[in-house]
């Protein structure tokens, strides 16, 4: 059965972004990006780079671990407002929304359904695990669903902002087994959690 896989960056202090929920990567981001983590990423999760940074970085392999991905329409429309409606055209591109109508690239799937109902029907296909980009919101509603947790975490702390679930999320306590970690020497950490007594 294909894998629910919560891959994220976060700070130290679990932030996925600042208060404002704006690319914290992007211009005027706050978000430390070193080489060797670029490095990293293109070697170990190729697939999970946007179009713009495999075209910018000659990238072409199509990855091992995921084949679709999952976005929130807050997260999506970060895309959009860079003019980029389909990040991922070498994924299955699922964004859930009730509020969006028409998609704004062919490729891109509009689910208005139930997200726990979509993703347990998606663990139920072939293929690769299924990756949950965002944001806190879409995580904290699938968060009984998450198989795994792949952390990048960077060496930074901001106070405040958008955590790793949103507060909605059920208090609902669960133990992970650490499974893989890897050390950067800029510092970032990328963590590997699978969901404990699975």
């Amino acid at each position: 059965m294909r894998k629910l896989v919560h891959y994220v960056a976060t700070t130290l202090d679990g932030f996925i972004a600042g208060p404002d929920g704006a690319d914290p990567t992007g211009p005027g981001g706050f978000w430390p990006i070193q080489q060797d983590y670029i490095a990293h990423l293109v070697a170990e999760y190729p697939e999970t780079l946007p179009v713009q940074a495999r075209q910018a970085l000659s990238v072409t392999a199509e990855g091992t671990r995921f084949d679709t991905v999952l976005e929130g329409r807050r997260s999506y429309e970060i895309g959009l407002a860079a003019g980029v409606p389909d990040a991922y055209p070498h994924l299955r591109h699922l964004v859930f929304s009730r509020t969006l109508t028409e998609s704004p690239a062919p490729a891109v799937e509009l689910v208005a359904d139930d997200p726990v109902a979509t993703v347990r029907k998606l663990k139920e296909e072939d293929g690769k695990d299924i990756w949950l980009l965002g944001g806190a919101e879409l995580a904290g509603s699938l968060y009984g669903e998450i198989d795994t947790l792949i952390l990048k975490v960077a060496p930074l702390t901001i106070g405040d902002g958008i955590p790793l679930f949103s507060r909605k999320a059920a208090f609902d306590p669960r133990l992970w087994t650490l499974t893989d970690h890897t050390a950067l020497g800029s510092g970032a950490v990328f963590l590997t959690y699978e969901r404990a007594g699975d």
